[in-house]
């Protein structure tokens, strides 16, 4: 635990925000493992600035377990934070604050932390470290390092990926998909006492909002639900809206920013063809009375797949022999690299320390007795890959 807290004192102090580079703590990281004789290589991104890097302990052998985690943390920036969110303080009886600790640093410290003991094992079969850049805005970095990976490995095919995310140590057996839009609505300026003769992008704006939020009834209607999420349908959400230029002109132009969380039973694709074909409609309706209308959408972000509760028969009979047998099957609705890794043909689910309730707020937390469920689990986790495996070596 000692030696796991120095590292999360570490990790935290680099400012690792998503619109900053993350190589200063890549560095800090190859240091370390290079001091237990474990080389790492970088997987770089397109502009140099940030970096993916994955290592192996252990035999180049089939099977093995990856360990799956993300360097950037989101934005401090207008959070009413007790202290420095840079710097790892201790308070509130077990808790551990600092930006990061939770979502998730918490987990990679822990991680780093069971080096040592891995490195002077006799593993039968291989542990992978998987650190990404760019989780936080949309998954980014991770399919260059599952690229990276499958290329530099080809023989771990059957490995087994956890992805430490904030679960309470429980195992996460599916998650929804995310996709970030942008759509921008172009229409006509008029003074606002001859409103007939413009087009207002704010108005036909609200009717689509109102049609996004109106889609989610429909999906229950359907029965497109899944109790095992909290919320148990694919959701629509508008999260920023923008547009007009005074009270007394019919507004040219506004803008709205909106995502798609899928099941993982749904595809972004079906879902967002409703809205395209809602916007058509309006189009043709307002062109039939002579008047223009542009309506324009752009993904903020490639579609962050969906996990489905498929393909992990061997990953959850390693994981839930080393936890206590109460922690279950969970889903959640937030996105995670986890879906990337499955698409891959990966083996994943998401386990790791801290609850997603603590993520990205101000006095962001995680509790030592998490550290400590996590650091137990690891060690369970590293002795069962030294015993030999009957069944050809997978885990």
């Amino acid at each position: 635990m000692q030696q796991a807290v120095a590292l999360l004192e570490d990790l935290v102090a680099f400012d690792t925000t998503s619109h900053r580079s993350n190589l200063a703590l890549i560095e800090y990281v190859e240091a370390y493992l290079a001091r237990y004789g474990v080389s790492a290589e970088r997987v770089t991104s397109p502009c140099g600035e940030k970096a993916n890097l994955m290592a192996r302990i252990g035999p180049d052998a089939p099977g093995g377990v990856m360990l799956s985690g993300h360097t950037d943390v989101v934005p401090v920036a207008g959070q009413p934070w007790s202290s420095d969110p840079f710097t790892l303080r201790a308070g509130g009886g077990e808790r551990l604050y600092g930006r990061g600790t939770c979502d998730m640093k918490g987990f990679i410290a822990c991680v780093l932390s069971r080096v040592p003991d891995w490195t002077r094992a006799e593993l039968e079969r291989p542990i992978y470290l998987a650190f990404s850049y760019d989780e936080e805005v949309g998954c980014v970095g991770a399919p260059a390092l599952i690229a990276g990976f499958m290329q530099r490995y080809p023989q771990a095919s059957g490995v087994h990926v956890i992805v430490g995310e904030p679960t309470a140590m429980r195992p996460v057996v599916a998650q929804k998909g995310a996709t970030n839009l942008r759509t921008t609505v172009t229409g006509q300026e008029a003074h606002s006492s001859q409103v007939d003769q413009g087009v207002s992008a704010v108005h036909v704006a609200a009717r689509l909002v109102t049609f996004i939020e109106d889609t989610m009834a429909e999906l229950v209607a359907e029965g497109r639900v899944d109790d095992a999420f909290n919320v148990a349908h694919s959701s629509l959400h508008v999260g920023r809206i923008q547009g007009g230029t005074a009270i007394n002109i019919t507004a040219r132009e506004c803008t709205f920013e909106w995502e798609i969380r899928h099941l993982p039973s749904d595809t972004f694709e079906a879902l967002y063809q409703r809205f395209e074909a809602r916007c058509e409609a309006l189009i043709r309706e307002t062109e039939a009375a002579g008047k223009p209308l542009a309506i324009d959408t752009k993904a903020l972000n490639v579609t962050v797949p969906g996990l489905a509760d498929r393909d992990n028969r061997r990953v959850l009979a390693l994981v839930e022999a080393h936890l206590p047998e109460a922690c279950g099957r969970h889903a959640v609705a937030y996105a995670t690299e986890a879906g990337q890794f499955q698409e891959a043909g990966l083996e994943t689910l998401i386990l790791g320390p801290g609850s997603i309730a603590q993520a990205h707020q101000p006095d962001e937390y995680v509790q030592k007795e998490q550290l400590a469920a996590c650091l137990d689990f690891l060690g369970r986790m590293g002795r069962a890959l030294e015993q030999k495996d009957e069944t050809g070596g997978e885990t």
